[in-house]
């Protein structure tokens, strides 16, 4: 699943082609999405000029003159740059028509979505709880500290939890507790100030590490062939299950949390 640094890379791939230019229509071969697309869609951002493209969470954001287009990457979506006169694949569900391009939305699993909203964006139900985001200064240790306070469930849960903070995913909660050497099992709340201190500097660490790495591929946002271009990382822990630990040689444990595969040290991390 696309996670916050390939859609942080999205958005940075498909801005500067896009940005500044009138949309002209919205091309929907299918409707069918997580949300459907909204059948007036054309009526709503048709004609208007696009300001902006960034990212909230796992979203993108499109800000237009009276509001927004928010998109969500689902499972396996792609947003690429394309030409106007190339023919769309099976799985391309739609098309933003700018002047000089395409925007093409690619989504085998139709998990994604293409929703309207007008301004300001953030009160859509989908942005209006969402957490902080993490590679901002609105992620830190007193805010990790009070949403950890009394809690029971184990501290890998509650950093993937939207409401407390936004877009850490399982690849990047698995990484950063290996980092911060903490069991993800571990009770949020019988977690010290010292050591979340610790998990803030390593979730702000992996994802900013993995927004550099994915930068390397931004060219793939206008190739033809449709590959998103995400990044290859040397993960240290994800899917690694019962390999030896990077740091002591101890083989990883593999265990499910919140139906999520969770890989860990027991030697490392407590």
């Amino acid at each position: 699943m696309p996670e916050l640094p390939e859609v942080e890379t999205t958005c940075v791939g498909i801005a500067p082609h896009i940005t500044g230019q009138i949309l002209q229509q919205v091309t929907v071969r299918d409707h069918r999405l997580r949300w459907p697309i909204p059948d007036d869609i054309n009526h709503l951002v048709a004609g208007q000029r696009l300001h902006k493209v960034v990212r909230r969470g796992k979203y993108i954001l499109m800000y237009f003159d009276l509001g927004g287009l928010i998109g969500h990457l689902g499972m396996t979506g792609s947003m690429r740059i394309v030409t106007q006169d190339e023919p769309p694949a099976y799985h391309d569900h739609f098309d933003l028509c700018f002047s000089a391009c395409l925007v093409r939305y690619r989504d085998p699993r139709r998990f994604g979505s293409l929703l309207w909203q007008p301004f300001p964006l953030e009160d859509h139900a989908l942005l209006a709880n969402l957490g902080p985001e993490p590679l901002t200064e609105a992620f830190n240790v007193d805010v990790l500290h009070a949403a950890c306070k009394g809690k029971k469930q184990p501290i890998k849960t509650l950093i993937m939890d939207s409401k407390k903070v936004v877009g850490v995913g399982n690849i990047y909660a698995n990484e950063a507790l290996y980092m911060a050497g903490i069991n993800p099992n571990r009770q949020a709340g019988r977690v010290s100030r010292q050591r979340l201190a610790k998990l803030v500097e390593a979730i702000k660490q992996v994802l900013t590490d993995a927004i550099t790495q994915g930068g390397t591929t931004l060219r793939n946002f206008v190739d033809s062939d449709g590959n998103p271009g995400y990044f290859k990382q040397q993960l240290r822990v994800y899917g690694r299950a019962h390999k030896p630990c990077r740091s002591c040689g101890e083989a990883l444990k593999e265990v499910r949390l919140g139906q999520r595969s969770t890989v860990y040290c027991r030697y490392c991390q407590r």
